[in-house]
């Protein structure tokens, strides 16, 4: 009987039910942290539970570090050539350029940090390992020619695996190169900021990366000439913990401060206005 009997009737929730689509989280590679793919973006690829640093892409180094809007890319007509005939080279290099982009391993302009101007060039590890060949060699020394003429102080942001094999002795020519317009730019008393990133390695480490005037590096990053197997294998003894590390490094002297990616727009601007002698960005403005 329906005295006894309780009839249940279906109830419409007053709620959506909301979806948040599978591409909206990111897991850090490091401590496999799961978060939003938002907040990993507006923290620059920072993991926000380890402080893991990925890597970004050279055009997002020119956005931190300088103003909005200033940057004009220079020499970006420079283009690789195969001059050894190296099987297969020509077919990479292109397809790096279709999936990359047209600035090669190493992106390099113009601009300004808190009204600074300063020539800055950042390597994209996106395009064969940020393999520093004949361009890369090319785009630094005109852009560290381009700082002596302008007066302006020269930042570079480095991330490569090291020469590239592809191009031989005119890849490691360019060690030399870039080394020599250095030396002018020391001698003409403009400063030049390094900033290490993972990872700096080869002759990139061996060349321009580590004569700044002042080196900076981010949190973790990998730099060195060779690798650890190989320096243990050559030496047959075991390396100490952490070997080859930004902060390794900065605990033997080698770099001056490691700094996070959220505090290198700040630190750069500051040690340029330092060293040219500049009120602060406070008293500028």
């Amino acid at each position: 009987m329906a005295w006894f009997r309780k009839e249940r009737k279906p109830r419409t929730s007053s709620r959506e039910r909301l979806e948040i689509p599978p591409d909206a989280w990111d897991k850090c590679e490091e401590c496999a942290h799961v978060d939003l793919r938002e907040k990993f973006e507006r923290a620059l690829q920072v993991c926000p539970q380890c402080g893991f640093h990925r890597r970004i892409s050279a055009r997002r180094y020119a956005d931190i570090l300088t103003d909005p809007g200033s940057f004009v890319e220079v020499f970006g007509n420079l283009r690789s050539v195969d001059p050894l005939g190296f099987e297969g080279y020509a077919e990479r290099v292109a397809r790096a350029y279709r999936e990359v982009g047209p600035q090669e391993a190493v992106l390099t302009g113009h601009g300004t940090l808190t009204g600074v101007p300063l020539h800055l060039a950042a390597m994209e590890f996106a395009f064969m390992g940020g393999s520093m060949a004949s361009v890369v060699g090319e785009k630094i020394a005109r852009l560290a020619e381009r700082s002596l003429q302008h007066k302006a102080p020269l930042v570079i942001v480095s991330a490569s695996g090291g020469a590239r094999m592809q191009e031989g002795v005119l890849s490691l020519m360019q060690m030399a190169k870039t080394s020599v317009v250095l030396a002018a730019l020391r001698d003409a008393g403009l400063p030049f900021i390094s900033i290490l990133t993972n990872p700096t390695t080869g002759g990139v480490s061996a060349s321009y990366a580590l004569q700044g005037d002042v080196i900076l590096a981010e949190p973790g990053a990998v730099v060195g000439f060779a690798g650890p197997r190989v320096i243990k294998q050559t030496i047959g003894q075991d390396l100490p913990e952490g070997f080859q590390t930004a902060e390794f490094l900065l605990e033997h002297g080698m770099v001056d401060a490691v700094v996070p990616r959220s505090h290198l727009a700040d630190a750069t601007a500051t040690l340029l206005r330092m060293i040219l002698r500049l009120p602060s960005a406070e008293v500028a403005d």
